[in-house]
């Protein structure tokens, strides 16, 4: 299992890189192999934010966290994987090969109970070829977080969206 910790407006100390590595370690005792995880720490406008990335056969857990002190922030990221961990065992466990997923290191308390997941709202709409910047001000025009277009350059769907910092995102399909 290898854990990347990188750094952004940030030295990575050896102490740090250790606490990193010895606090994303209790994740990996839910599973028998997993990828290259990732940890991302930045220190902006006095916050110390950390995100994690756990990438399992296919899935990806992710979690994000910003406090005043950066050992907290890794605690509370380290919390919320788990927590997702026992949010969706068994999806993970259906999702996964058999043996790869060990549920039942997943605390055994009353489960709470799973809210259905129900599309309440269909949306239909025509995905016009646009480059990206338009699409940004598309998007900004209908006053959205995101927006849905055709990528006049690739041809195929993408999503714009806007980020908690205020910048854009772009998701494209990857189909490996």
């Amino acid at each position: 299992m290898a854990i990347i910790v990188r750094g952004k407006n940030i030295e990575i100390t050896p102490a740090l890189k250790e606490y990193v590595v010895k606090r994303t370690s209790k994740i990996t005792k839910y599973f028998d192999t997993l990828g290259e995880i990732t940890a991302i720490l930045a220190v902006e406008k006095g916050r110390h934010i950390i995100e994690l990335t756990v990438p399992v056969n296919g899935m990806i857990l992710r979690g994000e966290e910003a406090t005043a002190d950066m050992y907290t922030s890794i605690d509370l990221v380290v919390d919320k994987i788990e927590k997702q961990i026992e949010k969706y065992k068994t999806k993970i466990s259906r999702r996964m090969k058999a043996g790869t997923f060990k549920g039942e290191l997943v605390a055994a308390t009353a489960a709470p109970e799973v809210e259905e997941l129900h599309v309440v709202k269909t949306k239909r709409f025509a995905v016009k070829p646009m480059d990206i910047e338009e699409a940004i001000l598309q998007m900004n025009l209908v006053n959205h977080d995101f927006y849905v277009f055709s990528n006049s350059e690739t041809e195929e769907v993408n999503v714009v969206y806007r980020r908690k910092d205020g910048r854009y995102g772009l998701i494209e399909p990857d189909f490996n």
